[in-house]
């Protein structure tokens, strides 16, 4: 694990790497505007996918490393993920652009922009909670790459059955929220959640060469 600070035009950026030793893939995975690359996915992926031949790059947005609580715009974020990029591309295997909440959407709207070889949108937020009429299908229905969804089946940003359809795949994690988090009353233990969302990227990754 090594990490590097990138300047952007939205300030220092923070790329922790992963890397597997033969990559055939980089997924570079950004997290949500609650939290940070601490996500219990996030780590799960940064430790699953490098024996399956991915690199895995965990990117810090510059408001978070600057210590601020609150994320800026998206115009803002999409301005950190551009200012990244660079640095993903360099090490060689195509770039995966993925993220969690926030960082989903970042993804899906720089996705064609950026080069992206597919894009993987972790918890992708839907919609506000209570809130399904400001729909943001829009972005996740451009990103314009093979993209894969993995989505709790209790999120309040938007549960699957909610999604519409369109030309990606979406794996459910049953019981879980906006973080994969299930109830102790779940038929899923929580190990078993994250073991869904590992093993559905392993596999869909492994579907993109």
């Amino acid at each position: 694990m090594t990490t590097e600070i990138i300047a952007t035009e939205a300030g220092d950026a923070r790329i922790t790497w992963h890397p597997a030793d033969r990559a055939r893939l980089v997924l570079a995975v950004g997290h949500g505007a609650g939290g940070g690359i601490e996500a219990r996915d996030l780590r799960a992926l940064a430790a699953a996918l490098p024996a399956h031949g991915v690199s895995v790059a965990l990117v810090e947005q510059p408001w978070r490393v600057a210590g601020k609580k609150v994320a800026p715009a998206p115009k803002t974020l999409d301005t950190g993920w551009r200012g990244v990029w660079p640095a993903l591309v360099k090490a060689g295997p195509p770039v995966i652009s993925g993220g969690r909440s926030a960082g989903a959407r970042v993804a899906c709207r720089t996705a064609v922009e950026l080069g992206a070889r597919a894009v993987l949108a972790l918890s992708f937020p839907l919609h506000p909670p209570g809130r399904p009429e400001r729909s943001r299908a829009a972005e996740l229905l451009g990103a314009g790459v093979p993209t894969l969804v993995v989505q709790g089946g209790n999120d309040p940003f938007g549960r699957p059955e909610e999604f519409p359809d369109g030309d990606y795949r979406l794996v459910e994690v049953p019981h879980g929220d906006h973080g994969f988090a299930v109830p102790k009353r779940a038929d899923i233990t929580q190990e078993q959640a994250v073991a869904l969302v590992t093993d559905a990227v392993v596999e869909w990754a492994g579907s993109l060469g």
